[in-house]
């Protein structure tokens, strides 16, 4: 019997503990260093990797069949992949969806984001329950030659997210205007042609779809950069502001997101709204603090209640850090939390239309269970407008 070959991986992930990883190498070649995450959605892994609030990570997706409906322009969160790197248990087949326009592979490959098949997520998600989520270094080289050594070495020397601001890497340099509403069949995405309310948006890594959302509750969006000031936002006559989603450590994006939130709290009574690092945003400007979670929340599966309610909403979350319920002073209150450890998910102003969410009401995984934050957030300016 002739002897038989075994393939020679062509991708390693190296953990800054030691552990190595060995797979099948997809999309670009090179290293990546990044912090490691683990994303428990069965769909949504192109809205996942074009998502800004992934800048400075790889995702580790616990669902096996990734790949198998292609890529589409129309799923895009962003331009192009946010995400460092992709893991997964199953090389990607190819795609098999009437909506799909390119392979995975090929759009890494195009896009330059390094992916490796053929992992034991399990095994690998375990770890990051455990342990925390590693700083790893990924590899891709096609004849598998790696220096294991360098790697580690590399993971060891990253620096990490705390500390570090990402909203000013993944924020638009220049204000404009979105009009696009949500798509619905058969027509597509169609756009808002009789706004009520003059929206501005603060983009610390805005994805479309919540875009999408404001100009379906009938908002007339501007987008403003993360370094937008108070003087900016009110230049604009705005009936709301919004803060957006994004990537990296709060606190330090907060250096000066958080004194344009004061002062429009401060010499206004215009109502505000936020989502994740906006939500942590408020919270900040509020007196309220952040912490490092231990492997955060990724995911489109997340339980959430409504505290005055006591309604609970499936969720989509992304986040590694967390608004400190404790912290939170008198005046503000703690709207929603999380079924699966208690942790913050929602605060508002007692006795104004100031709120935000730590999950994802765009996303859509229940699939309509949040949306009526973006209808309270209208009507929060409707009755402004009316009194």
């Amino acid at each position: 019997m002739a002897d038989t070959v075994t393939p020679k991986p062509t991708a390693c992930l190296a953990l800054a503990d030691g552990t190595i990883f060995y797979g099948n190498g997809f999309g670009a070649y090179g290293e990546t260093v990044a912090e490691l995450c683990f994303n428990t959605a069965m769909t949504g892994y192109q809205e996942i990797m074009t998502d800004p609030s992934y800048a400075g990570q790889i995702v580790t997706f616990t669902f096996p069949h990734i790949g198998n409906t292609g890529v589409t322009p129309e799923d895009d969160e962003t331009a192009d992949p946010v995400a460092a790197g992709m893991v997964v248990k199953w090389d990607p087949t190819l795609a098999s969806n009437w909506r799909a326009t390119e392979e995975l592979k090929d759009w890494l490959t195009r896009t330059n984001r390094i992916a490796i098949g053929g992992v034991d997520t399990r095994r690998l998600t375990r770890a990051i329950r455990q342990l925390g989520a590693p700083h790893v270094a990924l590899a891709h080289d096609p004849d598998g030659n790696f220096d294991i050594e360098a790697l580690v070495a590399k993971a060891r020397e990253w620096s990490g997210l705390e500390g570090l601001d990402l909203a000013k890497d993944v924020t638009c340099t220049q204000s404009y205007r979105w009009d696009e509403m949500r798509w619905a069949w058969p027509e597509g995405y169609t756009r808002q042609e009789d706004p009520k309310h003059k929206v501005v948006a603060i983009d610390y890594g805005a994805k479309r779809n919540i875009l999408r959302c404001l100009a379906s509750a009938g908002c007339d969006v501007t987008v403003l950069p993360a370094s937008a000031t108070a003087e900016d936002v009110l230049a604009h006559s705005p009936d709301g502001v919004f803060l957006s989603n994004g990537p990296g450590d709060p606190a330090a994006t907060g250096e000066y997101a958080v004194p344009m939130i004061k002062e429009i709290l401060d010499t206004t009574d215009l109502p505000m709204f936020g989502i994740c690092l906006g939500h942590q945003m408020l919270a900040l400007a509020l007196g309220g603090k952040t912490v490092k979670m231990n492997h955060g929340h990724h995911g489109a599966n997340h339980p959430v209640k409504e505290n005055a309610t006591g309604k609970v909403e499936i969720t989509s979350m992304n986040h590694g850090f967390a608004v400190d319920g404790q912290s939170l002073p008198d005046g503000v209150e703690e709207t929603h939390v999380s079924l699966f450890d208690g942790s913050n998910c929602g605060i508002r102003i007692s006795d104004r239309p100031v709120y935000s969410v730590q999950h994802h009401p765009e996303a859509s995984p229940g699939p309509q269970d949040s949306f009526y934050l973006f209808e309270r957030f209208a009507e929060a300016m409707a009755a402004r407008k009316s009194a």
